[in-house]
């Protein structure tokens, strides 16, 4: 017995070899894999990933080490790209193209010598279909919609990266309007896998600070209380190529945003694709810049209305006061006409008693002292009989 196990004995580098001898000869060249990537690192040209398979019923699921070495990581990372407009990313189905090695050191590793683009563009678009299919069941896909917009857009909440060009474009745009807009950042990351969760922290930021000017109005009644705190969100991201707009089809994400308590505009710097979190906000335009010039137009809209309203109270006016005055002036003629002055005009005079009317011989008897006004003086006269 221990003779046998002398003939079978071997040193661990002689089974390793054994192992990549009997793997060489019996496995395929290449074997096409689906997995999602868990884990991704650059270094030294080359990209590592970890390969993983979600558990399935009854099963373990599976991981891997998986190389895109140098030599074609530039190659097929580009056609990626250019295919779906995204970068290799953690949390990224992808079905890929792998050469099976072992190693004495490292073990079993997967090293990647293709990519299928279409694979990846599906399971995106069926997760983005499930993301609308859930708010839909929930009732929420046009929450955003029964909110009213505010007729005037001037106090915004913006939600995006400090540093975006966007937001500078954005903020440009406001502050050469006459319209005094006032904004209010509240900084996230906004593309990969942490994106949803800043945006999210964002809105609740922004909820603490509307929350907390209602507590306040409960207090006090002062009128500079009164005035809203914000009229609008604007979730904005700015420049560049579309990659990783797959953070804005994330549920929790867009169920926050679908009921959240201020109207939202959204504006993540897109021409192509339509976002969930597009479909969900209250007003959807492609880019920062774009969202500015809508707010701007706004306001010119009701501008012109108000210069409109003010044209039309000043004609109403107008003729309130023509017809005032024409009333006055008929009332001045007819004051005319009873004018004492008029009456001694015509040759009539005004007899008085102790600066009373006479208006009877019967209220005179003989020695009363009279006076005649004539137009201009009058006369003293003591009545005979």
């Amino acid at each position: 017995m221990v003779h046998d196990q002398m003939v079978n004995r071997y040193t661990l580098s002689e089974l390793c070899a054994e192992i990549g001898e009997v793997l060489d000869s019996s496995l395929a060249p290449a074997y096409w894999v689906q997995a999602e990537i868990s884990s991704l690192m650059e270094r030294g040209g080359h990209m590592y990933l970890d390969l993983v398979d979600a558990p399935s019923a009854g099963g373990q699921g599976a991981k891997m080490r998986a190389t895109l070495w140098a030599g074609t990581k530039e190659m097929l990372c580009a056609y990626f790209q250019s295919e779906t407009g995204m970068s290799l990313q953690k949390g990224m189905a992808v079905l890929v193209e792998c050469e099976v090695h072992f190693h004495p050191v490292y073990g079993l590793s997967l090293s990647i010598v293709g990519i299928d683009p279409t694979f990846t563009i599906g399971d995106i678009a069926r997760l983005k279909q499930q993301t609308i299919a859930q708010l839909e069941k929930d009732g929420l896909l046009e929450a955003q919609q029964l909110l009213p917009l505010p007729t005037l857009i001037r106090k915004i909440a913006v939600i995006s990266s400090p540093s975006a060009a966007g937001y500078e474009d954005f903020k440009h745009q406001l502050e050469h309007s006459p319209y005094g807009f006032e904004t209010t950042l509240f900084g996230a990351t906004m593309q990969g896998d942490g994106a949803p969760k800043s945006i999210i922290a964002a809105l609740e930021e922004i909820s603490v600070s509307v929350s907390g000017l209602s507590a306040k109005r409960s207090v006090s009644k002062a009128v500079d209380q009164a005035k809203p705190v914000f009229d609008c969100v604007v979730i904005i991201r700015g420049g560049g190529a579309s990659s990783d707009l797959s953070c804005f089809d994330n549920y929790e994400l867009c169920a926050v945003c679908a009921q959240f308590e201020l109207p939202i505009l959204s504006g993540i710097g897109h021409t192509r694709d339509v976002s969930v979190l597009d479909m969900v906000a209250h007003e959807t335009l492609k880019t920062p810049t774009a969202v500015a010039e809508w707010l701007i137009h706004r306001m010119d809209t009701q501008a012109s209305r108000i210069n409109d309203l003010y044209t039309r109270l000043r004609r109403t006016a107008d003729r309130q006061i023509m017809l005032r005055r024409h009333r006055v002036e008929l009332l001045e003629q007819r004051l005319a006409a009873c004018n004492p002055e008029a009456f001694y005009r015509r040759g009539y005079s005004l007899l008085t008693k102790d600066g009373k009317v006479v208006r009877s011989v019967a209220e005179l008897v003989p020695g009363d002292r009279i006076t005649t006004h004539l137009g201009d003086g009058s006369v003293e006269s003591i009545v005979k009989g």
